[in-house]
């Protein structure tokens, strides 16, 4: 008998927040993640499927939507990452797939990503000095990928200068939440 337990993309058993100034950083670790993409030629197929499963159209670039429990996000063309309560869709890949058939490639994404929400008045102010993702510019639903130092890093408003979200590879989670702290201590 294996008794195993999870453990956050830090480590820890529990996710980990850190409050510093105004700003909260919060380690996310509630949210299934998969990835989704357009086969050649099933086009049609994968519309209608799409519209039935998420019951809006797949958004276009530079955007995230909500859409009942799914969270869409435009990763390039005819990519997108959903997201889902891990607790109702621990499943997500087989979720999406049973919902898309072979109009899509569906793949578990969920270990493989460090989420972070940032949220705070200061928020925008964090992130400008660590990307050149256009934050202050960026509304609720605008989504992009970029840098973020070194770290290729998916940057989500999920309220105009209030609160993003930042996922990037599990390997850089702890890079990833000391760039966070260490821009969040030099604005105060």
């Amino acid at each position: 008998m294996h008794s195993l337990a999870a453990l956050t993309p830090l480590g820890s058993p529990l996710p980990k927040t850190e409050q510093i100034g105004t700003l909260t950083i919060s380690e996310i670790t509630n949210c299934a993640l998969a990835s989704v993409t357009l086969r050649r030629g099933k086009d049609q197929a994968f519309a209608v499927a799409a519209e039935t499963l998420f019951a809006t159209a797949l958004p276009g670039p530079g955007v995230w939507q909500q859409a009942g429990v799914y969270g869409l996000i435009w990763m390039g063309p005819d990519q997108w990452f959903i997201e889902a309560p891990f607790a109702s869709h621990e499943d997500i890949a087989q979720i999406l797939k049973a919902g898309l058939g072979d109009s899509a490639s569906v793949t578990e994404q969920t270990d493989g990503w460090a989420r972070f929400d940032v949220q705070g008045a200061r928020v925008v102010d964090l992130l400008e000095r660590l990307c050149p993702a256009p934050s202050r510019r960026m509304q609720t639903g605008a989504a992009t990928r970029t840098l973020l130092e070194h770290m290729g890093c998916l940057v989500i408003c999920r309220e105009t200068a209030q609160h993003f979200s930042l996922l990037a590879p599990r390997s850089y989670a702890k890079s990833l939440l000391h760039a966070l702290t260490a821009a969040a201590r030099s604005i105060g």
